[in-house]
């Protein structure tokens, strides 16, 4: 027998000399003051320093809210025995094990686990995954994943009636509803951090709120709403670049007065800087939702309109997609390619970073068919906690830099210098882009840069993005929005001197008129005041 067996048996036997051989409904009573006490510790951090000081009323407060964690995992796992007892304990150990995962990242990145964050959860890939292990990380889920859910299986649990666990369900319910009943006021503070708390509350914030994502998602699968047909005003070549930046924000562009020469090669360039830009959302899905939808999807997942490049596409617009990200709606355009279908043709050193993009981009434009072409450039970007990762050796000017993902234990200093390199290589980055219009003569070109939305970098304790918007800080949602147009291209069209973004709210939902203005093209649902292009002129940075 091995050394691991022989321990094993051990605490088994500890368990049964020792009475621990629990019947369902005690299991499920002890389970839940665990689940209370061991994963929940930021939930009661933020309640205690709200509440502070702690006087009689907050305390209870305080015990409310411990009330309200224990009455959701009772009722619930009360529920699921009137079904099975003989899963309680793979049930337990399933949640356990979640809850370790969600704890990491709460108490390392303070996110907030509602449906926006789970949608992020979900569209996130392998690669961006691996950046957030750590040895921290593995240690965390020993300890309160992997330990928990052995500890677990080593127990025998009691079989009880269905009588018994229903009457011990009703008692429960009872209970935890004249307490709460009993401290009614407590609700007044609770319901207004209702979305903080919610997205704390394990394991039933991840688990709830990944059923509503999918509910939404399952929508997807309706046949998409076409947009109507469209008519161009004009036929001259045109081709047009929208770089799709990552997790960019303004506040760290030289372009928008930042201390730092985060900019160098876009100032020299002629780009405009468009002020005031806002994120629709503060995660990736939704904002290329908004940004490439013709209404406004507000903080709306999922919507059924037909999305902007593959309007285009049908329109008589060649359309390619090249990618180093995820998180786009539904496509149908002529070309679309990830970063790994590109790099095989790819050539020196940055070939593990965006500028893989730009390989062949402009052989790919020249063997389209029509005159008209749509290239979208969907960054890697700024995508956090491993900055560092994100642009090559030769690009790291601003040091020292953090090299952890676990962002809290680096100085502030060195997180935002290795925030500042990937804006470094990102100017570099959307130069290149520039270069290749430059290329096209007698060519109307044009491109576009818009990040999806920005990032926090340790101010107020948060970290990267994804906070709900309306708790969101600024940082999260100002986000650049910058234009390069060719002579060509400007002497055909300029920008608008107040661009139509008195809300700034709606700047991600200019890009799909804009764009369409910049292709003279015209529909039903074009609409004019939020088309940037016009014919009076805006001062250039």
């Amino acid at each position: 027998m091995s050394l691991r067996d022989q321990i094993a048996d051990r605490l088994t036997a500890l368990y049964r000399r020792t009475g621990f051989n629990p019947s369902a409904t005690k299991f499920i009573l002890i389970f839940a003051v665990l689940n209370g006490v061991l994963y929940h510790l930021p939930l009661y951090s933020f309640a205690v320093k709200d509440l502070a000081p702690l006087t009689l009323p907050s305390t209870l407060t305080l015990l409310t809210l411990f009330v309200l964690v224990m009455l959701l995992t009772v009722l619930a796992m009360f529920l699921f025995a009137l079904v099975s007892q003989r899963l309680l304990k793979p049930l337990a150990m399933l949640i356990v094990f979640s809850n370790a995962f969600a704890l990491y990242f709460i108490q390392t990145y303070q996110v907030i686990l509602d449906k926006a964050m789970m949608g992020n959860v979900f569209n996130t890939n392998t690669a961006e995954a691996g950046s957030y292990l750590s040895f921290s990380f593995l240690w965390h889920v020993l300890l309160f994943g992997v330990l928990p859910a052995w500890l677990i299986s080593r127990i025998t649990i009691r079989h009880v009636s269905r009588l018994r666990t229903l009457a011990a369900l009703t008692i429960s319910f009872f209970v935890g509803i004249g307490w709460l009943y009993g401290n009614a006021q407590s609700w007044l503070w609770i319901d207004k951090h209702g979305r903080q708390l919610g997205g704390m509350i394990l394991p039933w914030s991840y688990v709830i709120n990944a059923a509503r994502y999918q509910t939404e998602k399952s929508m997807q699968s309706r046949e998409l709403e076409l947009l109507p047909a469209a008519q161009h005003s004009a036929q001259e070549k045109t081709v047009v670049v929208l770089v799709i930046g990552e997790s960019a924000r303004a506040a760290n562009f030289a372009l928008y007065g930042y201390a730092r020469d985060t900019n160098p090669l876009l100032q020299k360039a002629g780009v405009t800087a468009i002020r005031n830009a806002r994120a629709c959302s503060t995660y990736t899905t939704a904002s290329l939702q908004c940004m490439l939808s013709h209404v406004d999807t507000g903080n709306k997942l999922f919507h059924n309109h037909e999305a902007l490049p593959s309007y285009l596409q049908r329109s008589g617009i060649a359309t390619i997609w090249l990618t180093r990200n995820w998180g786009e709606p539904p496509l149908k355009v002529h070309t679309y390619l990830r970063d790994t279908d590109i790099r095989s043709t790819c050539t020196g050193s940055n070939c593990d970073y965006d500028e893989v993009l730009l390989t062949g981009l402009q052989q790919r434009i020249a063997n389209m068919d029509s005159d008209k072409v749509f290239v979208v450039l969907h960054q890697s970007g700024s995508h956090g906690p491993d900055y560092y990762n994100h642009y090559p050796a030769d690009g790291e000017r601003f040091i020292p830099v953090c090299r952890s993902v676990q962002l809290q234990d680096c100085s502030p200093e060195t997180v935002t210098n290795a925030y500042d390199n990937t804006i470094l290589y990102t100017d570099k980055f959307l130069s290149g882009a520039i270069d290749v219009l430059r290329a096209m003569p007698n060519t109307r070109t044009m491109m576009m840069y818009i990040s999806d939305h920005g990032e926090s970098l340790g101010e107020y304790g948060l970290y990267l993005h994804g906070t709900p918007n309306s708790l969101a800080p600024d940082v999260q949602k100002d986000i650049p929005y910058i234009v390069w147009m060719s002579d060509a291209f400007r002497q055909h069209k300029t920008l608008a001197a107040d661009m139509a973004l008195a809300n700034a709210k709606h700047a991600q939902q200019t890009v799909f008129h804009s764009i369409m203005g910049a292709f003279d093209l015209r529909s039903d649902i074009y609409d004019p005041v939020l088309d940037i292009f016009k014919d009076a002129a805006i001062k250039k940075r």
